[in-house]
């Protein structure tokens, strides 16, 4: 038990110990952008689910391969907040609260936001890339592909997931969700999980450009140089 505690202390303490305080003092307040994400989840469900509604979402929100790029690209930001119709919203809402709120504590609502919209874009456009490539190439989808509804919700949790984690050094945790989706797709291979991975990826790289970035900062800060200066 000791020595698992002092693996979780490792693992998880220094998100913890960002989150606490702002939790603590602050409660709902903190998390604005978490609960605002939640409500607009659950509402565009409910309306999602009415026989009045279920047209107007769809168009509002819903993208797919086969659209136009330029109608995606105007979809996408409310796309973020339409969950799968086969799938328990309950889990999403719960997801989006937790990883949303952890990232909007960590950092800072705007760039949680944008790290949420790239994720989310990342699965929209390999989706395309995907069914160009067609169903030989290992990276490729095939046609009907084109036609399913993007994944939503779930490519942002989880690219905000593994951005978190690497960030904030439970790279045990960062990896258990890269593998898990991993094997989604190739327990049930889908679009969904696909976008999932694609998500992973752009995580991936911008996590190694902002650690690139630190770096270069922190080697010029110690050189006593001013950046661009040999």
């Amino acid at each position: 038990m000791k020595t698992l505690a002092r693996w979780a202390r490792a693992e998880w303490e220094p998100l913890y110990d960002t989150v606490r305080g702002p939790l603590q003092r602050r409660t709902w307040r903190a998390v604005p952008l978490a609960l605002t994400a939640v409500a607009l989840t659950a509402a565009l469900h409910v309306v999602h689910h009415q026989s009045w509604g279920y047209g107007v979402v769809q168009d509002v929100g819903a993208v797919r391969a086969a659209d136009p790029l330029w109608l995606a690209l105007l979809r996408t930001p409310l796309s973020l907040f339409v969950p799968a119709l086969d799938l328990p919203v309950w889990g999403a809402l719960a997801q989006i609260l937790f990883v949303f709120g952890i990232a909007e504590i960590c950092l800072g609502r705007w760039r949680t936001l944008a790290l949420a919209y790239a994720a989310t874009l990342a699965g929209t456009l390999y989706a395309r890339v995907g069914v160009w490539l067609g169903p030989d190439s290992p990276l490729g989808l095939s046609a009907p592909d084109a036609h399913v509804v993007d994944t939503g919700p779930s490519a942002a949790v989880v690219g905000l997931a593994v951005f978190l984690g690497l960030r904030y050094g439970a790279r045990v945790t960062a990896g258990a969700v890269i593998a898990s989706m991993v094997a989604e797709v190739l327990v049930k291979e889908n679009l969904a999980g696909r976008e999932h991975l694609a998500a992973i990826a752009a995580m991936l790289a911008l996590c190694a450009i902002s650690t690139a970035r630190r770096r270069w900062v922190r080697d010029v800060a110690g050189s006593g140089l001013p950046p661009g200066e040999p």
